[in-house]
């Protein structure tokens, strides 16, 4: 259920891309670009954090899915299909969260400017 979410979600967002700014908030966030995106992603990440800290079941909920919402604006203004990142995701299933980190510092990440 989550991922069809998700992925409606993403493909919502897609489409939003093609649509007047003036009506759309997503795309008035797509046109700030990435900073812009980034920005807001980040906000709401720390909204997200506050509220877990403030133990409020449905302020967390609701910031959680601020979150996600603007993550997936995130990936859709850097054209990171959700996809990806899932099978990101799905590749490190049954992998030990300290063993799969320290197999990241092995390699040397370079910014991909797809």
């Amino acid at each position: 259920m989550a991922d069809d979410t998700l992925q409606k979600l993403a493909d919502t967002i897609a489409t939003r891309a093609a649509s007047d700014a003036e009506t759309s908030y997503t795309k008035s966030l797509l046109d700030g670009g990435p900073e812009k995106c980034a920005r807001k992603f980040g906000e709401e990440a720390l909204e997200t954090v506050i509220a877990a800290l403030s133990e409020d079941r449905n302020a967390l909920k609701a910031e959680a899915a601020d979150t996600l919402y603007h993550l997936l604006v995130l990936l859709q203004v850097r054209n990171l299909p959700l996809n990806e990142v899932l099978m990101d995701l799905e590749a490190r299933m049954g992998v030990s969260g300290h063993d799969e980190k320290a197999g990241r510092a092995d390699v040397k990440r370079t910014p991909n400017k797809a």
